[in-house]
C-alpha cells in the first residue's frame, strides 16, 4: 500500500519515492509509488496534478486515483518498477482545494446548527464548489436573511483562526467523539476538527487553521431533486468572484452614468423605458399592419361563393400579433384570412374566418402540411422556415375550392 504523505502533512509539496508497479488501463498509463503526496480524487475533492522527475527526465501527473489502498499516478511516460523519482505537486491547485474543502466543513456545520440541514455531498468544480443539503420539512431554499446569518457565522470562524486537527482516532476514541454526522466507512476513519465548531469524518486535505480559508461567499442556492444545492467559493476564488462582480458593476455604472450603489434603480428605470418603448412600437406595428391588410382585403374581389379570401405575409409578426390582426379582419362578414409571419426563426400561420361560414380552418391548416389548430373558425400553427409563398398559395386555393364546393352543395 502507498504511504500517503498528505495524511501526515497536507503542506508536503515535494518528496522522494520509488516506483513499485506500472500499468495501463482505459484512463492511460499509471505508476504506483511506495510513498506519495499526490491526493487522489475522492470525497468530492479533485485530484492533485504535478510532475515526477527521474534520471531520464520528467513526466507530468495528469490524474490520481486509488486502487485497493494504492495510489495510481496517471503519467505521460511509463516508468519501470524500481525507478527512483522526485515528486512535486501543483501547490496552487492543492491549496485552492484545501480552502474550498475546509470552507465546506464550516458551511455545513453552520447550516446544521442554524437550520438542522443535513449535508450529503461536496463537489469542488473548476469555478465554484457545491454541497447538497436535506432541509427539514422538505424545503429546498433558504431566504436571504438566513444566508446572511450563516455567512456571517462562517466568516467569524474563519477570522477566528481556529486550529484544525486531522487524525485517525482509535475505535474507542471515535465512539466518544461528537461528530456532526456518522462516518461513511467502518474502519480506518479519519476525523477533521476545526476548533469546537466542526468535527466530522473526512479524508481530504485541509489548512492548519481556519484563517487560511480567507473568506467564504455563498453564491446562490437552488432546488435539485428535492434537496437544496448550495454554490459557494472560498479564498482565492472568492477574491476572483469579487473582482468579476466589481468590474461588471463599475462598467455598468459607467454605461448608465450612475453611481454603483444606484445602479439597480437606474436599471429598473431603463427597463421601464424599454417596456414603454416596446409597447409603443407594438402599437405602431399593429396599426401599420392593420392599414396594409385593410387595403389588401379591399383589393380582393369576392368569389362566386360570396367570400373574400386574403392570403398575406406580415413582416416581423409573431403569433400574438397575427392573431390580433386576424381577429380584427374577420369582424367583416364573409372574410377568410390566411396570415403568415416570421418570428424566432420559425414561420407562423393564423387561418381565420368570419362566423357566418362553415369552412374548417383547423382542417385547412393541417391539409397544407402545418401542425396546430384550435377551432374550426380560428386555427394557428408554426413550422421551421420554408417556402411560405407556396403554403399560402396552396391554402388560398384550397379555401376557395372548399367554399365553391359548399356553395354548389346548397
Amino acid at each position: 500500500m502507498t504511504h500517503r504523505l498528505y495524511y501526515d502533512d497536507a503542506y508536503c509539496t515535494e518528496f522522494d519515492a520509488t516506483v513499485t508497479a506500472t500499468g495501463q488501463d482505459s484512463n492511460g498509463l499509471w505508476v504506483k509509488l511506495d510513498r506519495s503526496a499526490f491526493y487522489p480524487t475522492s470525497g468530492g475533492q479533485p485530484h492533485d496534478t504535478g510532475v515526477l522527475t527521474y534520471a531520464g527526465g520528467t513526466t507530468r501527473v495528469v490524474d490520481v486515483a486509488v486502487d485497493h489502498g494504492d495510489v495510481l499516478h496517471y503519467v505521460q511516460q511509463a516508468l519501470p518498477p524500481g525507478t527512483a523519482v522526485n515528486g512535486r505537486i501543483d501547490w496552487a491547485r492543492r491549496f485552492d482545494h484545501m480552502q474550498q474543502h475546509l470552507g465546506e466543513h464550516l458551511l455545513a456545520a453552520e447550516i446544521a446548527r442554524q437550520t438542522q440541514g443535513y449535508t450529503i455531498g461536496l463537489h469542488i468544480g473548476a469555478d465554484d464548489a457545491t454541497i447538497d443539503v436535506t432541509l427539514p420539512d422538505g424545503d429546498t431554499r433558504l431566504g436571504q436573511e438566513m444566508w446572511l446569518r450563516i455567512e456571517e457565522a462562517v466568516n467569524k470562524h474563519i477570522t477566528g483562526n481556529l486550529p484544525v486537527r486531522c487524525w485517525f482516532p482509535t475505535p474507542q476514541e471515535l465512539a466518544a467523539l461528537p461528530l456532526r454526522k456518522e462516518p461513511t466507512v467502518d474502519d480506518h476513519v479519519r476525523v477533521v476538527a476545526a476548533g469546537k465548531v466542526e468535527m466530522v469524518a473526512c479524508g481530504g486535505t485541509h489548512p492548519n487553521t481556519t484563517g487560511q480559508v480567507g473568506l467564504l461567499k455563498v453564491l446562490f442556492d437552488e432546488p435539485v431533486r428535492g434537496k437544496m444545492r448550495v454554490h459557494f467559493v472560498c479564498g482565492g476564488r472568492a477574491l476572483q468572484v469579487f473582482r468579476t462582480y466589481q468590474q461588471a458593476a463599475t462598467e455598468t455604472s459607467r454605461l448608465l452614468s450612475s453611481p454603483v450603489q444606484e445602479v439597480p434603480d437606474a436599471v429598473q428605470k431603463l427597463q421601464q423605458r424599454m417596456s414603454d418603448s416596446e409597447a409603443a412600437l407594438a402599437r405602431l406595428r399593429r396599426a401599420s399592419a392593420q392599414a396594409q391588410l385593410t387595403d389588401a382585403l379591399q383589393a380582393v374581389q369576392p368569389g362566386q361563393h360570396g367570400w373574400r379570401v386574403l392570403a398575406h405575409t406580415v413582416e416581423e409578426a409573431d403569433m400574438e400579433l397575427l392573431s390580433q390582426l386576424a381577429g380584427d379582419l374577420v369582424q367583416t362578414p364573409c372574410v377568410a384570412v390566411l396570415l403568415h409571419g416570421t418570428a424566432a426563426g420559425r414561420d407562423t400561420y393564423v387561418f381565420a374566418r368570419s362566423p357566418q361560414g362553415s369552412l374548417d380552418m383547423a382542417a385547412l391548416l393541417r391539409e397544407v402540411g402545418l401542425r396546430g389548430g384550435v377551432r374550426p373558425d380560428f386555427a394557428r400553427g408554426s413550422v421551421a422556415q420554408g417556402d411560405s409563398k407556396a403554403i399560402l398559395h396552396a391554402a388560398r386555393n384550397l379555401a376557395q375550392q372548399r367554399m365553391e364546393e359548399g356553395e354548389r352543395a346548397r
